[in-house]
């Protein structure tokens, strides 16, 4: 694959998991009533379970894609997908559908760790994280189209057929893969399976300021894209009424990350991933404390929320591929394995720091307010001390500004 297939390719390998959590938020509801789901809030645990086998087997398939190659272990997880989204559609009871859930997110898992490897093996530093940000650019289409499809797929049947849907999407980018992707990592670039091998990688990532740090921001800030749609659905039906709307608004909200990502992509090789992640950080804080003052003033409305959201996405937007990049920076010689931790860190933290905030739901917008203020003042102080304490300047030698 070149060009604008490669970028193709690897948006719809991200999408896998994109749809995997948003193509189903109009079913919530009826998922809670068919289901005998008491409390509203523990719908959300349809959404977080699936994060959690999503962090989780991201352990795995690193060192797996290291020793094995990307192509064998995309092929079989990709099929894994398949069959736990048709055992999620068959689902009778809740735990059940926990469990597919569950097994649906440690399959969708190795989508994102071989996206970022594959990636790695081409490119590396500002370039790296252009190409991430075109194929997220495409990937953000995604959550702005995957809950109206959802609703197009519950005007023609249950809330099982979005299973089914997920399930051919899948089979689709297997296909692509058995078809066109061609192994990116040589034999000679491959490590053995060892404990030794596995010890040093995982010390190395885990040692290395800039990677396992970048990887904390990108999981706090990730963690404010998971409360959001975790309690999206609360919050434009049950809070502001807007039920028939909710795609749309949904899709706004989102649609501001993919803006977010098509400007980073055009700038980031000029400006720097330092500059621009670290500016979108201290914008996150201020919309925050301006949201804040709304709320408590009593003059939150949908309008209100509806800006405050896109532009806080906006800035997480920007965060996101930057500080993947960061990380992944001083570990590209091992980057199927620090694909792997890093994702691990992310999407688990993400998983903790938006559970947390989406479980605080009480029936109002100040909970997820506050929330993305702990994050970004959380981030700021974070990436302070990784920096060295010293922001807005670059530091690697592919950091450096252009003349």
């Amino acid at each position: 694959m070149r060009g604008g297939e490669f970028i193709a390719f690897i948006a719809a390998l991200m999408a896998v998991n994109a749809l995997g959590v948003d193509l189903m938020l109009p079913a919530l509801a009826d998922m809670g009533h068919q289901l005998g789901i008491a409390t509203a809030n523990h719908r959300q645990w349809i959404i977080t379970v699936y994060m959690l086998g999503f962090g989780a087997g991201q352990l795995v398939y690193g060192p797996l894609a290291d020793r094995y190659g990307r192509r064998p272990i995309l092929l079989v997880t990709l099929a894994g997908f398949v069959g736990a989204s048709v055992f999620a559609a068959g689902s009778q009871t809740f735990p059940a559908l926990l469990g597919a859930r569950v097994l649906q997110g440690l399959m969708s898992a190795s989508t994102r760790v071989l996206a970022v490897a594959i990636v790695r093996d081409r490119f590396s530093g500002r370039q790296m994280a252009r190409t991430l940000s075109v194929a997220q650019m495409i990937f953000f289409l995604v959550p702005i189209m995957a809950p109206s499809l959802g609703q197009v797929l519950l005007a023609f049947g249950p809330w099982r057929f979005i299973f089914y849907a997920l399930a051919g999407f899948a089979a689709f980018v297997l296909a692509w893969s058995a078809l066109r992707l061609v192994e990116s990592l040589p034999v000679a670039r491959r490590t053995p399976l060892s404990l030794a091998s596995l010890k040093s990688a995982y010390r190395l990532t885990l040692t290395n300021r800039f990677s396992a740090g970048y990887a904390v921001c990108a999981s706090m800030t990730f963690g404010g894209v998971i409360a959001f749609v975790s309690s999206a659905q609360q919050i434009f039906v049950d809070e502001f009424g807007a039920g028939d709307r909710f795609t749309l608004l949904f899709a706004l909200c989102a649609f501001s990350m993919g803006c977010a990502s098509f400007a980073n992509s055009r700038l980031v090789e000029r400006l720097g991933t330092r500059l621009i992640s670290q500016t979108a950080v201290i914008g996150l804080i201020m919309l925050s404390v301006l949201h804040l003052g709304v709320i408590m003033a009593g003059q939150e409305t949908l309008v209100t929320y509806i800006l405050f959201q896109a532009l806080s996405m906006t800035c997480i937007g920007l965060c996101g591929s930057n500080f993947g990049a960061m990380a992944m920076e001083p570990v590209g010689h091992i980057a199927g394995t620090a694909s792997s931790i890093q994702g691990f860190i992310t999407s688990v933290g993400a998983v903790i720091v938006g559970s947390a905030i989406g479980q605080a739901y009480d029936g109002s917008t100040y909970p997820l307010a506050i929330g993305y203020l702990a994050i970004g003042l959380g981030v700021l102080v974070l990436v302070y001390f990784i920096e060295d304490r010293r922001l807005f300047r670059a530091r690697h030698a592919s950091e450096a500004p252009k003349s």
